[in-house]
């Protein structure tokens, strides 16, 4: 009995941090996907992790809601970047978030090369820490994405190329401390590509699901094989997120083979030379 209160003590916390995650990051990957701009929460998450670094460099106070400020000042003026390079130069803007990515990362390394404790900050910061997430961060995460929900399913149309930008920036910067770069970045795009061959008013549901499920697996699974929780519930998604995506496949290409019935209003001859045009 005391075993099962330590392990729900420890996963219970986890999986909340999970479940917060995917209720923002499932419907703003969606988003992404469909504006070609798959790697910009990695640069952003990237960025946010700079903002962390260069602070605790400078002696700045980096926990509770101080890291939340150095994190999303950070992130902001990445967010403001490239809304302003999506502006200037939309036909590479894939290829700037890459250098903006890069570029981040690597001066993370460079503020962490004399730091004795280096490599396990940044280890941390790639993989998380989800196992050990404190109250105070999920309570932290959880008011930042009840203002998420609140802007994303009222305002969602009227936010704007800059709008976006800043909310998605404002996100990432939690999550990534939450849990991590990779969980960041698998829980934005899995549920979104498993999901976009689905019937479009499925997808949300089908990715929340998804993103859920898999962190409960994962979690599962790592706590019978005591391997790191973090991978585990990134290969879950993969693999969960795999078995969606052909559901989906299957179910579009069986609405491709039924047979073309005439309507009233449009004629098989009239559907057979739109299909020739197309």
């Amino acid at each position: 009995m005391n075993d099962m209160f330590t392990d729900f003590s420890i996963l219970g916390p986890a999986l909340i941090a999970g479940i917060l995650v995917a209720i923002s990051h499932v419907p703003l990957g969606q988003q992404v996907l469909s504006r070609g701009i798959v790697f910009i929460d990695l640069a952003i998450a990237q960025v946010a992790g700079l903002g962390v670094i260069a602070a605790a460099h400078f002696d700045l106070p980096v926990t509770g809601w101080g890291a939340q400020l150095a994190a999303g000042a950070a992130a902001l003026a990445g967010a403001i970047l490239l809304t302003w390079t999506e502006r200037k130069r939309p036909e590479v803007q894939e290829a700037l978030i890459g250098i903006l990515f890069v570029l981040a990362s690597t001066a993370q390394i460079l503020l962490l090369a004399n730091d004795p404790h280096g490599g396990e900050n940044l280890k941390d910061l790639l993989a998380g820490q989800i196992l050990w997430v404190s109250t105070g961060q999920l309570v932290r995460t959880a008011i930042l994405t009840a203002a998420f929900v609140l802007v994303w399913f009222t305002w969602r149309e009227k936010l704007g190329r800059i709008g976006f930008y800043v909310l998605f920036a404002l996100v990432v910067t939690a999550s990534v401390q939450l849990v991590g770069v990779y969980l960041v970045f698998t829980t934005l795009i899995v549920p979104a590509v498993a999901t976009y061959r689905h019937a479009k008013g499925r997808q949300l549901m089908y990715g929340y699901a998804l993103a859920i499920g898999s962190y409960v697996v994962g979690l599962g699974v790592s706590l019978v094989t005591d391997l790191p929780s973090s991978p585990v519930i990134v290969w879950a998604m993969g693999m969960l997120g795999l078995v969606v995506h052909l559901t989906g496949r299957s179910s579009a290409h069986a609405k491709a083979a039924e047979p073309v019935h005439a309507t009233a209003a449009e004629p098989v001859h009239a559907r057979q030379e739109a299909g020739r045009t197309a």
